[in-house]
């Protein structure tokens, strides 16, 4: 009898799962950095697709989270000795995205368990990665939250409450701001349908980043051929002083 009961649960599983799910849509799915790039919004918009009616209990609410590429960052400490600043201690953070901003439907404490963001680790402090530090390093927490505060002062990371609209339970959208100075790649959006606290559905996307036109050019030829790029920046900035020079000296001589 225990036998046909798990294998009852377990069938029943994978339809739970299946009730809800996400349909999305976006703006634009490719973002282009070009010379006069100042930033972009995205908009993300989608529905929520049923097998069944509205279920009964907590409303729906929506999280979407959009992460830049990740990579190393090494923080360092400064303490003021001999009236000057040093620096003292150093940690490599090994993992944090180069932007990470998330949008709620409601405040993020009230919508998400600290179980569930810990799994999808949705929330800023948890999409940091840290290995550890040197057991000499004291408060090496500090140096993860050092990242988090600048990020967020520069306007990288952000949590935007109350930002994703949610109608009927069913169709929700919101905007992204991305600043100007993006870092190229492929940056991951998740969208997390919620209830009760839990993750009931996840979908995944990714929205491309990539400079263009002349940007393009002058990076790649800054990564491939450094010996050429130096000698063109060179000869730039000679050819503008020597311009700059020639027409002070002609506004002098009228």
């Amino acid at each position: 009898m225990l036998r046909w009961i798990l294998a009852l649960v377990l069938l029943s599983l994978p339809v739970a799962a299946a009730q809800e799910q996400v349909v999305l849509g976006l703006s634009q799915d490719r973002v282009a950095i070009t010379a006069d790039f100042d930033g972009s919004e995205i908009l993300i918009f989608g529905a929520v697709k049923r097998e069944a009616p509205i279920p009964d209990g907590p409303p729906l609410e929506v999280i979407v989270a959009v992460a830049g590429p990740s990579e190393p960052v090494m923080v360092r400490r400064k303490e003021k000795k001999f009236g000057i600043w040093v620096n003292t201690d150093s940690v490599l953070v090994d993992s944090a995205p180069s932007f990470y901003a998330v949008a709620t439907s409601a405040p993020f404490n009230e919508i998400i368990s600290d179980t569930e963001d810990l799994r999808y680790r949705i929330s800023i402090k948890r999409a940091i990665r840290s290995v550890g530090a040197a057991m000499h390093i004291r408060q090496a927490q500090d140096f993860a939250e050092a990242v988090v505060r600048i990020r967020e002062d520069e306007g990288l990371y952000s949590i935007r409450e109350n930002t994703v609209a949610v109608d009927e339970q069913t169709l929700f959208r919101t905007s992204i701001d991305m600043p100007a100075d993006l870092t190229e790649g492929d940056y991951l959006t998740r969208i997390f349908l919620m209830r009760g606290g839990q993750v009931i559905s996840e979908f995944e996307t990714t929205i491309d980043v990539r400079k263009v036109g002349l940007e393009r050019f002058l990076y790649n030829m800054s990564r491939q051929q450094p010996v050429w790029y130096g000698l063109m920046s060179l000869v730039i900035a000679i050819a503008a002083g020597w311009g700059a020079s020639t027409a002070f000296r002609l506004l002098r001589e009228s």
